[in-house]
């Protein structure tokens, strides 16, 4: 298992996945806005997403577990 954690404190403003979806390693998966810049948050392992933690237009801070990988 493996989390996918917010670079730093943002707003999210798109998901690019869903609960069952196969990702790779480097895949996009959210683009979290933050310092008014879009940063694109990757998948650092491939796998399966079981978790989303997160929903479009949240605020997060930074290292919170927006997906989780296995």
């Amino acid at each position: 298992m493996s989390e996918i954690k917010a670079p730093m404190a943002g707003k999210i403003i798109e998901i690019k996945i869903k609960v069952g979806d196969s990702v790779k390693e480097g895949d996009e998966v959210i683009i979290l806005e933050a310092m008014k810049m879009e940063l694109p948050v990757v998948a650092e392992v491939s796998g399966k997403v079981s978790a989303i933690n997160c929903n479009k237009g949240q605020g997060v801070e930074g290292e919170s577990v927006l997906v989780v990988v296995e």
